[in-house]
């Protein structure tokens, strides 16, 4: 029984990856004001500018521009990733906007942080990190060797929790981030995903020395994007540096608490 649930789970993965869109490239949704704010919104692996859509909106009616940023990633190494997010960034957040946030979704929170790492820009808001691995995962080092795995290509073999991983290789952050973690029941993916998690990510994986605020929301993975919660939350912290406290879910499970 155990065999055949982590095999659908791992089928499920593998299909959720591989579904990645073709839209690449910065997206705004609507026409900049320049006494707005900026928040550049980066999605996760497997995924492109349109998955983002809904946090988008509810950033703008928060009153933020937002400027999508869409990038290949299933192909292409972390290096070559950062370079084509590094050059849409560029040109579209350069020193003339006002203040610029940046908020990330899983692999898009290393690229965020990778970035600001290299460029440290003088109009730097905030940063949010939601369900970001910034230890690593070790789904990937549960199945690295796997074929399929293989066939997700460099990055996703680039996060696991070793020494060379991608998140591995970022510094602590010299700017203030918020991290959302998410955490769901999922049972079967306890051998290789031990603890508290969102479904591929665990809640200490996400935590990250030098953040800021920390929260835990219940939500999966995937759906982290669309949450209501989550974009509250979010939006808190690009507004006041702190995460707002009464919306806790279950104070008394250990894995929701504040930092």
């Amino acid at each position: 029984m155990r065999n055949s649930r982590s095999l659908r789970w791992v089928l499920a993965l593998a299909l959720l990856l591989s579904c990645q869109a073709g839209v690449s490239g910065p997206e705004s949704t609507r026409e900049q004001a320049n006494d707005r704010d900026v928040v550049v919104l980066l999605h996760g692996l497997g995924r492109n500018n349109m998955a983002m859509w809904l946090l988008a909106q509810r950033l703008e009616d928060a009153g933020f521009h937002v400027e999508r940023i869409g990038y290949g990633s299933l192909n292409a190494s972390p290096r070559e990733i950062l370079e084509e997010v590094s050059s849409q960034i560029d040109d579209c957040c350069s020193s003339h906007c006002k203040t610029v946030h940046y908020v990330g979704h899983s692999l898009g929170g290393l690229l965020i942080r990778a970035y600001l790492q290299e460029r440290r820009p003088d109009n730097l808001g905030r940063v949010v990190l939601m369900g970001t691995p910034n230890q690593g995962t070790p789904i990937v080092d549960r199945f690295r060797d796997h074929w399929w795995m293989k066939l997700l290509g460099p990055t996703t073999n680039a996060l696991g929790t070793d020494g060379e991983s991608f998140p591995s290789s970022l510094e602590p952050p010299w700017y203030p981030v918020g991290v959302i973690a998410g955490v769901a029941k999922w049972g079967y993916n306890e051998p290789w995903l031990p603890g508290a998690d969102d479904g591929l990510v665990t809640v200490e994986a996400t935590k990250l020395e030098g953040m800021s605020d920390f929260i835990v929301i219940r939500t999966g993975h995937a759906f982290m994007r669309y949450d209501p919660e989550v974009a509250r939350q979010a939006i808190r912290f690009l507004n006041e540096g702190s995460f707002a406290r009464e919306q806790q879910t279950d104070p008394t499970h250990p894995a929701v608490q504040a930092h």
